[in-house]
């Protein structure tokens, strides 16, 4: 008898590079009792995502928009549309980071809700803007 502990389950490969646990598959792993309860708003995710992707331009990991688009498996315009929420104010950047948890399925904030407010250049204007929309 052996002291160790064997775990088995199934990896489901398909054509490409990526590998999945199909669900009720393969070990489950307890809640995190130091995690709050909700998903992080898509749109912090998006806002830093942003982020990463000027950071990986500057370091020259990439050379521009279309490499985001091609590696990311999404066009042109929609990494626009990200790349978009850096003309927000530093500080609406700092609050979309660190908007509360969602417990419902649907973010109160979306992409599409803060195009406008992106478009404005005035930040000013889109520090009111900001305020009228929460």
């Amino acid at each position: 008898m052996s002291d160790g502990l064997t775990v088995e389950y199934q990896i489901h490969r398909h054509r490409g590079a990526r590998c999945e646990l199909r669900e009720g598959e393969g070990p489950a792993e307890p809640p995190r009792a130091d995690v709050p309860p909700g998903n992080v708003p898509r749109i912090s995710r998006l806002m830093a995502l942003a982020i990463r992707f000027e950071h990986l331009i500057r370091n020259g990991e990439v050379d521009d928009y279309a490499d985001i688009a091609r590696l990311g498996h999404v066009t042109r315009a929609r990494v626009t549309q990200i790349m978009n929420l850096l003309n927000l104010a530093p500080d609406s950047q700092e609050e979309i980071l660190f908007l509360p948890r969602t417990v419902s399925s649907i973010d109160p904030i979306t992409e599409r809700d803060l195009r406008l407010i992106v478009a404005e250049l005035n930040w000013n204007k889109q520090r009111r803007m900001w305020a009228g929309m929460i």
